[in-house]
C-alpha cells in the first residue's frame, strides 16, 4: 500500500521499519520539528526523522496541520492510508479524510481504557494486569474512533514502563502490518461507552515518593515512572531517582531503611529498591549505590 507515516519518538521507529520491511511504499514521513537538545541546545531531529532520513524517505515536519497549505500538500500525496503512532499533533478533519482509507492510529492500550497521552505509564501505575495495542480508525475525538484490531499482553509484576514500552512497540509493528493486509475485510468496532479512562500526561509533581502509601502503590509508581520522569526521594537534602523496585516484607516507620539491601518501609509493607540514580550520576544497581551513598540501616528517606 501507498502510506504516509506519522510519528515522532522512539516508540514509533520499529513500526516505521516494519512497514518498510512489509513492502509498503512510504511516500512521506511526518514528525515533530527538531527540538533544542543537549548542552548546546542545538536543534536535534526526532528519532523518527533520523530513521526516515537513513532510509532515504521524504520527511516533513510542519509546526501545524491546521492551515490550507500543509493540508493540500498532504492530500497531494494520494496515499491509500496514513499510519499514525505517537505523532504529537492534532489531525484536523481534512487530514483525516485525505487518504483513501483514512488515518489508522496505533494506540498502546486496550481502548477505551487509557485514552490519551500516557497509557503505558498509567496502566502500570494503576496496577492493571494486562494491556495491549489497538489499531484504530481515527476520528476527530481523542482516541475515540472505532477499533479495527486489538492485541493483548499481560503486564509483568516487575515490569517498568521502559520494558513495556519496547514490548508494545514491537507488538504494534506486527499488528499494523496484519491490519493493513486485512484492511478491506476488517469491521470497525465502535468503542463501548463504559470503561473509558484517560491517561493524562505525566506531571513531574507526581514523581515524589510518598512512603506513607502502601508498598504496592509505591512499587507501581516507581516502575510506572521508570525511566522518565523517574520517581524520587531525598536523603540529606539530595534527590535520588529510583528506576527499579520489587515488593518485599518488613515493617517500620514510613521511609525507614530496614536493611543493607535498601529495603524500605512503607505505610503498609516494604519495597526493595533495585536501581537508583543520584543527580549528575549514572544509574547504579542497589548494592553499588549503597556502598557509595553509605545509607545506614535505620536512616529515613524523605
Amino acid at each position: 500500500m501507498r502510506l504516509i507515516f506519522m510519528g515522532t519518538p522512539d516508540f514509533s521507529v520499529p513500526i516505521l521499519d516494519a512497514l518498510v520491511q512489509g513492502g509498503h511504499e512510504i511516500c512521506a514521513v511526518y514528525c515533530q520539528p527538531p527540538r533544542p537538545a543537549g548542552r548546546g541546545k542545538k536543534p536535534r531531529p526526532s528519532p523518527v526523522q533520523q530513521r526516515a532520513e537513513a532510509l532515504g524517505l521524504l520527511v516533513r515536519h510542519p509546526v501545524s496541520l491546521k492551515h490550507p497549505e500543509p493540508q493540500e500538500e498532504f492530500a497531494a500525496l494520494e496515499a491509500d492510508a496514513a499510519v499514525v503512532v505517537a505523532y504529537g499533533l492534532i489531525l484536523p478533519q481534512p487530514i483525516l479524510d485525505a487518504p483513501k482509507h483514512g488515518c489508522l492510529n496505533i494506540h498502546a492500550s486496550l481502548l477505551p481504557r487509557w485514552r490519551g497521552a500516557a497509557p503505558i505509564h498509567r496502566a502500570i501505575m494503576a496496577g492493571d494486569e494486562k494491556t495491549g495495542v489497538c489499531i484504530m480508525q481515527m476520528e476527530a475525538g481523542l482516541d475515540t474512533g472505532p477499533v479495527l484490531l486489538c492485541e493483548e499482553t499481560e503486564i509483568g509484576s516487575d515490569e517498568t514502563t521502559a520494558q513495556l514500552h519496547d514490548r508494545l512497540s514491537a507488538m504494534g509493528a506486527v499488528a499494523i502490518n496484519k491490519a493493513l493486509s486485512q484492511l478491506t475485510d476488517l469491521t470497525p468496532q465502535p468503542q463501548p461507552e463504559e470503561g473509558v479512562t484517560y491517561a493524562a500526561k505525566i506531571d513531574k509533581a507526581e514523581a515524589r515518593i510518598d512512603w506513607t502509601r502502601p508498598a504496592v502503590e509505591v512499587d507501581r509508581l516507581i516502575r510506572g515512572l521508570s525511566p522518565f520522569p523517574g520517581a524520587w526521594f531525598e536523603i540529606d537534602g539530595q534527590r535520588v531517582k529510583v528506576l527499579g523496585s520489587v515488593l518485599d516484607e518488613g515493617t517500620g516507620a514510613p521511609g525507614e531503611v530496614l536493611s543493607d539491601a535498601l529495603r524500605i518501609a512503607c505505610g503498609e509493607g516494604a519495597v526493595r529498591l533495585t536501581r537508583l540514580q543520584r543527580a549528575g550520576k549514572g544509574v547504579q544497581d542497589a548494592n553499588v549505590f549503597q556502598r557509595g551513598a553509605q545509607i545506614a540501616v535505620g536512616a529515613r528517606l524523605s
